[in-house]
């Protein structure tokens, strides 16, 4: 009885330690998300969207995986009425939204953005007015929610320091980023890090 009690307790012993030594094992962290650039969707939809374009004063820029419109807010919204467009920039938006609403497996994110002479919640709110406006413009075009996000950024992402005027016009603007839509979850994350500050673009421009 004795020894049976004993091979019980060895046994129960066992099962304990190998039970821990599996619980202590440290976990692997999950890898990061990775986007896959899809040069082939970016060869395609580049020269549309410079076609698209022509005259319109904006800028079409290829970044990492996606493709970025930039709107100036100088002169494409009404100054007296922060959220409203100009009517001169209708007709290119809308041929953007119709080139994103007719290829079902493209999305795009509208981004506001303002300089940093207003407090931040100000710029907030009218960064995401801008970009209501032009997404507007989307929806009226036919374009899904599922493929359609927009964020107000405020003054968190700023193109060039705001220490001058020339700075600070370039930081007001509208980007319209289009991307297939497989990877629009990845980049809404992409845009909601904290952002280098003005200081730190500055000293960027410096060092190139």
């Amino acid at each position: 009885m004795n020894l049976l009690k004993s091979v019980s307790l060895i046994f129960c012993m066992m099962v304990v330690a190998g039970c821990s030594s599996k619980s202590e094992k440290p976990s692997e962290a999950a890898a990061p998300a990775t986007v896959k650039v899809d040069y082939a969707w970016l060869d395609e939809y580049e020269p549309q969207l410079k076609d698209a374009l022509v005259g319109s004063g904006f800028e079409v820029e290829r970044r990492d995986s996606v493709l970025v419109v930039t709107a100036p807010v100088d002169s494409s919204f009404n100054p007296d009425r922060p959220g409203m467009l100009l009517p001169v920039t209708l007709g290119p938006i809308t041929r953007v939204a119709k080139l994103v609403e007719k290829d079902d497996k493209t999305a795009v994110v509208v981004l506001g953005h303002a300089d940093s002479t207003g407090s931040a919640d100000t710029n907030r709110t009218v960064s995401r007015e801008r970009a209501g406006a032009v997404a507007a413009i989307f929806r009226l075009s036919g374009l899904k929610h599922n493929r359609l996000r927009i964020r107000g950024l405020g003054s968190d992402m700023p193109r060039a320091a705001n220490d001058s005027k020339e700075g600070r016009a370039l930081n007001r603007r509208v980007e319209m980023v289009l991307a297939p839509q497989a990877t629009m979850l990845a980049l809404i994350a992409k845009y909601e890090r904290p952002a280098q500050s003005a200081t730190q673009v500055a000293q960027a421009e410096v060092a190139k």
